[in-house]
């Protein structure tokens, strides 16, 4: 027993020094750094809500020389930020291939500059298939650890105990544990970023709220507008029952971003509603959320 707990120790202790060799601490914010990841060349990812300001930005390097960074964009959805530095640094380990399974041991491994590599250590609680976040963004999976994340954590790579990335983790997403970004979501993210310097979501510009109807089914009532909005723009009235979307019959908020995620920002979308109890058909061309929103 004393030589596989040995044996175990060594493996985890290799995993984090395999994976430490790619992670930096990031200095924007007050008081506490935190983590980030080089995800490419010269590219390296952190956790969005990690970044309280756009400029004189620093990356402490895993040699712990200090070099500046320029935020190239961020996705506060996903809470994935990208920053671009001129110092080269070892992308990230292969992707694990699949998520992890609950009950699979996870790492999450962080840097901070006064302390270097930092690991915490648990076990992956919950996973599911796209999940929506509270701030708007889909996750390709919902990944929840059961670790301790600490001050300076989020942002830094989660890994299995042999090494693979699993995403990046952060304490924004869930008000009730850690969630890890996974890998092919911060793919996603970050080509848009890098390309546009931003994610486009699609956006109507309405406030809706469910309702049953007479024939037992159900739509979304339109209880607010925002002036000059995609919806209002279109001829959509406050009293408007949503019951059909892009063809997809809608009965809860999810619907509408699942349907926008098919529409790009440009693209008009067919939208079916009951005003006074007579069907309308209304094109409405999708607009882009606002950054904040």
């Amino acid at each position: 027993m004393a030589n596989e707990l040995a044996a175990l120790s060594n493996e985890l202790a290799a995993a984090v020094e395999q994976a430490g060799r790619s992670v930096v601490a990031v200095h924007a914010r007050p008081r506490f750094s935190s983590s980030g990841v080089f995800w490419r060349e010269g590219v390296i990812v952190t956790a969005q809500h990690t970044i309280r300001r756009e400029e004189e930005i620093t990356v402490t390097l895993p040699d712990g020389a200090n070099a500046p960074a320029t935020l190239a964009g961020s996705d506060p959805g996903t809470d994935v930020a990208v920053l671009k530095v001129e110092s080269a640094g070892p992308a990230a380990a292969a992707r694990a291939c699949a998520p992890p399974a609950p009950g699979n041991l996870a790492l999450t491994i962080g840097r901070s500059e006064d302390s270097g590599v930092n690991a915490t250590m648990g076990i992956v609680s919950a996973v599911s298939g796209s999940w929506r976040t509270w701030r708007g963004g889909r996750l390709d999976h919902y990944i929840r650890l059961d670790l301790t994340l600490y001050p300076g954590s989020s942002g830094g790579v989660v890994v299995s105990t042999a090494g693979e990335v699993i995403g990046i983790a952060t304490s924004a997403l869930s008000r009730i544990a850690g969630v890890a970004i996974p890998a092919t979501t911060i793919d996603r993210v970050a080509d848009e970023i890098l390309a546009r310097g931003r994610v486009s979501r699609g956006y109507l510009g309405v406030g809706l709220q469910p309702v049953e109807l007479p024939d037992h089914h159900k739509g979304l009532i339109v209880l607010s507008l925002a002036p000059d909005g995609p919806a209002a723009k279109a001829g959509v009235l406050i009293g408007d029952i949503l019951v059909s979307l892009g063809g997809s019959a809608v009965d809860d908020t999810d619907d509408i971003q699942g349907v926008l995620e098919l529409h790009p920002v440009g693209q008009r979308v067919e939208a079916v509603v009951l005003r006074g109890g007579v069907s309308r058909d209304i094109a409405i061309v999708v607009g882009e959320r606002p950054r904040g929103n």
